[in-house]
């Protein structure tokens, strides 16, 4: 698939992080769109729908010929990808995010291969997700609970009561 950036592909996290993969995989499951943000040309966010696609063990982007955010994934790599947070309260799992580098992939044999496997439209825009952050958020009881990986870095988790006491480090 060609040279990484960051030299973390999703496999990689997975494969170190197992535990917090499955979780952001199911919380990503469970709808279809998500809300994706890339960098502007003139530097500020842009938010847009996507859909998220665990596929071949690693994590894809796919968009459609020349729109935005795939020109803007082009030119500034770096992206964070929110999992639909549902309806309601209710946030079946908590608030998941992955933010990193988004590589478009132009090889010819990979494009084919996930086109044929996806069921993908030509022609589209194909980015390998290479995370550099996952984050998970929910509530347990009275606290806030955050794990986060950062890449070279193990999960670590906070908690934090509805105190104004400062966030603790548990793990």
């Amino acid at each position: 698939m060609g040279d990484t950036g960051t030299g973390t592909t999703w496999s990689a996290f997975e494969a170190a992080e197992p535990e917090l993969a499955a979780t952001v995989r199911e919380r990503f499951g469970q709808y279809t769109h998500h809300a994706l943000a890339t960098v502007r040309g003139d530097g500020s966010p842009r938010l847009s729908g996507i859909e998220a696609d665990f596929r071949f063990g690693e994590l894809w982007l796919g968009m459609m010929p020349n729109s935005r955010k795939a020109l803007d994934l082009r030119r500034d790599p770096r992206f964070a990808l929110l999992a639909n947070p549902g309806s309601g309260t209710d946030m079946g799992g908590g608030d998941v995010r992955v933010s990193g580098r988004a590589v478009e992939v132009t090889d010819p044999a990979t494009v084919d291969r996930y086109a044929a496997e996806a069921g993908a439209p030509r022609p589209f825009h194909l980015f390998l997700v290479e995370p550099t952050e996952v984050v998970r958020t929910w509530v347990d009881g009275d606290e806030l609970v955050v794990r986060t990986w950062s890449a070279g870095r193990p999960v670590r988790t906070f908690r934090r009561g509805n105190g104004d006491s400062p966030p603790r480090q548990v793990s």
